[in-house]
């Protein structure tokens, strides 16, 4: 594919500008804040944001890339821990406390990608994860029933608890954390009630 051609630097500075005001907009008000309030804090019309961003997802793309690269270094991290369960347990640790400190992850997490870019890094961080979770098991240290959809569980119910005490007990999500690990070890494994949800299924929620 040819690269894109280089912008004009008034148009370089007016895309920095909304990508840096879709940024804080959208960490105060969320990911479906108007847009019209991301013109604005970038100082310009809002044509010139439909004109380099012409969907709500093409600028939540640019706002969150730098994120999903962060998540995709604490994979990579993880796979490099030698031990099956502690490599697990920082993977899972990490990304929560990403998503913690920063609401544009924590928002994302309950959508579907916003871009082909952005499905393409979550689907190379998501293969070494299924390595990860497959190593523990494999060790036995990991409950045997456990796969990598059910981690939208924990990243659903994070991003409400850390919503929830943020203000009074912003650490308090990694007791939570603790109580949910523990119960994915091998060892506290009981049969569950039902099969896992498949991934049609999980992006079919993510959309809804």
């Amino acid at each position: 594919m040819p690269e894109d051609k280089p912008l004009r630097s008034d148009a370089r500075r007016n895309r920095d500008a909304l990508v840096t005001a879709a940024r804080e907009v959208f960490e105060e008000r969320g990911l479906d804040a108007p847009l019209k309030a991301v013109a604005a804090r970038a100082g310009v019309a809002i044509g010139t944001l439909y004109n380099r961003f012409p969907t709500r997802d093409d600028l939540i793309a640019a706002a969150v890339e730098d994120r999903i690269e962060a998540g995709g270094r604490i994979a990579e991290e993880a796979i490099a821990i030698d031990d099956p369960w502690d490599a697990f347990t920082y993977l899972v640790e990490k990304v929560c406390e990403l998503q913690a400190s920063d609401r544009l992850l924590s928002d994302l997490s309950l959508r579907a990608a916003p871009s082909a870019a952005i499905a393409h890094a979550q689907e190379h961080g998501h293969g070494l994860m299924r390595r990860i979770i497959i190593r523990a098991q494999e060790a036995g240290v990991l409950r045997p029933d456990w796969v990598l959809e059910d981690i939208a569980f924990i990243t659903w119910s994070h991003t409400r608890i850390v919503e929830a005490t943020a203000t009074v007990a912003p650490n308090l999500w990694r007791r939570h954390l603790a109580l949910v690990l523990d119960g994915l070890r091998a060892s506290a494994a009981h049969p569950l009630p039902v099969p896992p949800i498949t991934e049609d299924q999980l992006m079919q929620a993510m959309r809804d």
